[in-house]
């Protein structure tokens, strides 16, 4: 598989691709009508923040499985068209909030003490140090706008600086605002009327671009100074302009600018302009946010690691689907798989089109979110019958247009297993065909209930599931028709509701089954159905 990368990584991250096999392209600054043109050669690209993974370029990528953000954020991606494609993102979040944080601090220290001014008028040999009299961090009140992860580390530095922080975060609980012993404002109005310092650490949405507009400049004390080093788009610019022209912010501090440039052309290539790079009190860092040595060893072989690991088949934690612990996905990889193994059953089996699934999650299972369960079901229920690439991004959003209906339920009442997950489909003819299985010792996948039929079997990677009238001989007739066509039997059992009446086996064998043994079986006297289900 062939992974193109666009923008710089650690080279560690690049040397673990190659190590586990794939084709690695580094192309560090290409332009975009060239990307337009190769990107259908590749499965997955790794981009940072100024790479545009929009609709035009993923319709071109036609071989793309994912798209690998090496940082925090994702709004260079357009998740919506990666979700209906079927193409998973990652990104590292966790990787550079240190360094994210710790700028976001400096630039504080820089504006609050003309850092930036003073050095150059130094190199002019101007060192009338009476034009650049700074103000002092202690005794001010520093307002941060989202206090997540990165707005909690420069709230924890910023009282380091014996500055008061106020925070205003609609979506963070007061239990966490009273261990970082951050003051809460209800709303940002409150947050910009006593702010010195305002510092933005929100993602980039609808509801945040422009969040600092004229309206909200207006609301802020004289002389306030504001920090964005998050995205750019949450400051207006326009707005902040002129507030820096006219002296109501003293100084603002910008790593991130709404459009960016592109960050590896040579200053005379350069063709970006800004009305805010003229301003003597704004100063404008090209989005250093994660351009430390560790973090871009920790966001490069990060994102690398997520990008192979999908690449290979495993479960990772995408941007595009329930979010999960990276912690966490060994832990439920074995109700994953069974949860699918359910899915795989139906269609293998039957024919009749489904109009809902219902799926109940018993025992342990019912205190657990189980959304990516449901996922993984609908996943299993689509690959035999759909030939577009099903996943966990794209699965659910495939039944909803097929218009089948799905179902979650939970319970806590389980006698037999400690854990069971249930799943009915429920046919256009309004019959109801229902399979069950449980996780025995943390690892071992059972199907327990099959149609009706009670079972204790291992969803093994080959079973025969052969209905038949309870008769005697029947595990003779089917073992010699695949003795004689040279397949092994692994292992085989069978069940009954009623004596006399049908039964049920599932017989695991080593290998496929080719339809010209199935017919074999079928002829048998007393055989009803022959299914051979690939788990």
């Amino acid at each position: 598989m062939k992974i193109i990368v666009t923008e710089s990584i650690a080279k560690e991250g690049i040397a673990y691709l190659q190590e586990q096999g794939f084709d690695v392209d580094v192309r560090f600054g290409i332009q975009r009508e060239e990307l337009l043109d190769i990107i259908e050669n590749y499965d997955a690209l790794i981009v940072r923040s100024v790479t545009k993974v929009n609709e035009e370029l993923m319709n071109r990528g036609v071989n793309l499985k994912v798209v690998g953000r090496a940082g925090n954020g994702v709004d260079n991606i357009d998740l919506k068209i990666a979700t209906q494609k079927g193409i998973i993102v990652v990104n590292t979040p966790e990787s550079n909030t240190m360094a994210a944080a710790e700028l976001a601090v400096a630039h504080t220290y820089a504006i609050f003490r003309n850092l930036v001014q003073a050095v150059s008028a130094g190199r002019r040999k101007d060192f009338r140090r009476g034009n650049f009299i700074g103000s002092e961090l202690d005794g001010k009140t520093a307002g941060i706008i989202g206090l997540g992860r990165i707005g909690s580390i420069v709230a924890r530095k910023l009282m380091g600086s014996n500055m008061r922080v106020v925070a205003y975060d609609p979506y963070i609980s007061d239990d966490r605002f009273i261990k970082l012993g951050v003051t809460r404002c209800k709303t940002l109005e409150d947050l910009l009327k006593v702010a010195d310092l305002i510092t933005i650490h929100t993602p980039k949405t609808a509801e945040t671009i422009n969040i600092i507009d004229e309206k909200e400049i207006a609301l802020c004390k004289d002389g306030v100074r504001i920090v964005n080093a998050a995205r750019g788009g949450l400051v207006n610019e326009q707005a902040l302009y002129n507030a820096l022209k006219s002296g109501k912010v003293a100084a603002a501090a910008l790593d991130v600018l709404n459009p960016e440039p592109n960050y590896n052309k040579k200053p005379e290539e350069q063709d970006f302009e800004n009305p805010l790079l003229e301003l003597d009190n704004c100063i404008v860092t090209p989005h250093l946010g994660a351009s430390t040595k560790e973090a871009n060893f920790n966001v490069g072989t990060a994102v690398s690691e997520l990008v192979g690991k999908a690449l290979m088949g495993q479960m990772v934690p995408a941007v595009n689907m329930p979010q999960i612990a990276s912690g966490n996905i060994d832990e439920i990889k074995p109700y994953l798989n069974l949860a699918e193994c359910l899915g795989k059953i139906y269609y293998q089996t039957e024919k009749t089109p489904v109009k809902k699934i219902k799926i109940t999650y018993s025992g342990d299972l019912a205190d657990t979110s189980t959304e990516i369960y449901s996922l993984s079901v609908i996943k299993g229920f689509l690959e035999p019958i759909v030939k577009a690439r099903v996943n966990y991004v794209n699965a659910k959003m495939m039944l909803d247009n097929m218009g089948v209906e799905l179902v979650e339920s939970k319970s806590t009442q389980l006698d037999k297993y400690s854990n069971l997950i249930s799943v009915e489909y429920i046919t256009k003819e309004d019959k109801h065909l229902n399979v069950s299985g449980t996780v025995f010792a943390k690892s071992e996948l059972r199907i327990v209930d099959f149609f009706g039929y009670k079972l204790d079997f291992e969803p093994t990677d080959y079973v025969l599931a052969i209905q038949n009238t309870d008769v005697p001989g029947m595990i003779g007739k089917i073992g010699t028709v695949l003795g004689e066509k040279d397949v092994n039997i692994a292992a085989m059992q069978w069940s009954r509701k009623i004596r006399g009446d049908k039964a049920e086996a599932f017989v695991s064998v080593d290998q496929p089954v080719d339809d010209s043994v199935i017919a074999e079986i079928q002829k048998l006297q007393g055989v009803l159905k022959v299914s051979l289900i690939c788990f």
